[in-house]
Formats: C-alpha cells, structure tokens, sequence
C-alpha cells in the first residue's frame, strides 16, 4: 500500500528509541515532518539525523519530561504557541512495574500524571487545528494489558485502560469534524522496556532471561516477539487517508501479527 503523508506535521511521543521512535521513522519515510519528543537530547539530535528528508520533511525535536507533568505542560504548551500538528502519537515510557499490592496510591497518582494527563492535555493542544482544517489523526500507544492484566504491571493496567476509554469516548466527540482517533493495544515487541521487564521477571522466577524470553515468544501466534518496525508500518496506516473510517478502535497487535480490527 501506497501511503502518502507529504505535508503532514506530526508529534511523536517517547521517539527517541524503540516503538516511539519506529513510528516516527515510518511517518518520515511516508513523507510526513516529525517532531519527536523525549528526555534524552543526545539520542533525539541523533534520531532526527536519521530521518529521511528525501520529500522535503522538516524534522525537529522537543526535550520533555513526561514524569514531571508541571514542567510537561509548560514546554508543550509553549510548542503549541508557534506549531501545529496534524498527527499526533501519543508515547510515553511506562511506569515502574509491580504487583497491585505493591502499590500506593502515591504510585497510582504518578502513574495517572505519566499516562493520562500527559496525553490528554497534549490531545487538547492539538485538536484546536485539526477541528480548524477537519482532518487529524491521534493515535495512543496502549497495552494489550487493558485486556488482559498483568499481575506485575499494575500501574500500567490501571491507567492505560482509562486512557483507551478516553479514547474511545473522546473519537465519538470528534469524528464529525474528520479526526479519527484509535489506540493501538502493544504486545511484546522488542525493545529496551520489554529487556528491562524480562529482567526483572527473570530475578523475581529465579531463571535466566533467556527462558523468559522463549516462554513469552511461545505465547505469540506468530512463535517471535515483534519487530518495532512492524507496528511503525500499522501507525503509518492509521494515520493515512486509507484508515478514515477507523476510529474508536482498540487494535491488539502481538509479535508482527495484527489480531482483530
């Protein structure tokens, strides 16, 4: 499938490296201009780099901390004083792991800052053009965690469920005006959180990473963990003209393999 997004301005939250930043690559090679965010300056002046610029993309960056949500609201709040985007992903890294009796409600608070208000602000931000030119795309990054829980990721199951809810809630309020708005439920894909996940489970069991790891691929359809750059190719979709119907969807997509629509 052809897909074109020459002259599309899209923001891509934590594009610094793994999921994030395979998103943002398959949007620049669809042709639209990205803004990645993320904390780490260093590894975002080497991302935009990498970007293609061969239709005339103009990539920047945005240094932001999505765990401190005061100091996250006044950088994206100043950004969406001179900028505007069509697309939006909304990323963020995921909060600490840990079983439910683990957790405080400090922690679900934190976790509530991090997953939530992060995104729905930055949403609120960008809907003003998008309503204004009838066309937007928002696209977040969820968990199939929503629908089926992980006892040692409490946090993560909590808050990413209301955000796929918001989102669905929210795709109702503003299909009308031609935005479309779909999360997008990750499995295990390879990348430096599901390395750092392993690891901590593999401590937590007393076995090696390596078994935990060949039990998780046994537990993939497809017998593999997936390739970010697979679901960059599934964002650059859903952000085309080709996926206008498509909106208030929960898409679970495990190992490469895109279960239900």
């Amino acid at each position: 499938m052809n897909i074109s997004l020459k002259g599309k301005n899209a923001l891509v939250g934590g594009s610094s490296g793994g999921i994030g930043k395979a998103i943002a690559q398959q949007l620049a090679e669809s042709g639209a201009s990205v803004t990645l965010m993320s904390r780490s300056e260093e590894k975002l002046k080497k991302t935009v780099h990498e970007l293609p610029t061969d239709q005339d993309q103009k990539h920047s960056y945005l240094v932001v901390d999505f765990s401190d949500f005061h100091g996250y609201r006044e950088t994206i709040y100043h950004y969406f004083e001179n900028h505007s985007v069509d697309i939006l992903v909304n990323n963020t890294q995921g909060p600490s792991a840990g079983s439910a009796l683990e957790k405080q409600t400090s922690d679900y608070q934190e976790a509530f800052d991090l997953l939530f208000k992060t995104v729905s602000y930055t949403t609120e931000l960008a809907l003003e053009h998008m309503k204004n030119n009838k066309w937007g795309r928002i696209i977040n990054v969820a968990s199939v965690s929503v629908k089926e829980p992980l006892s040692y990721l409490a946090l993560s199951n909590t808050i990413r469920a209301a955000v796929v809810t918001w989102g669905k809630s929210l795709a109702n309020d503003v299909g009308p005006y031609g935005i479309t708005v779909n999360s997008v439920l990750t499995g295990y894909f390879d990348t430096e959180r599901i390395a750092q996940l392993n690891a901590r489970k593999a401590e937590q069991l007393g076995i090696s990473e390596d078994e935990v790891l060949a039990d998780m691929e046994s537990r993939v359809p497809v017998k593999r963990i997936g390739d970010p750059k697979e679901y960059g190719y599934l964002a650059a979709f859903l952000a085309s003209d080709q996926a206008a119907y498509i909106t208030g969807t929960q898409i679970p997509i495990d190992g490469g393999l895109l279960k239900s629509l």
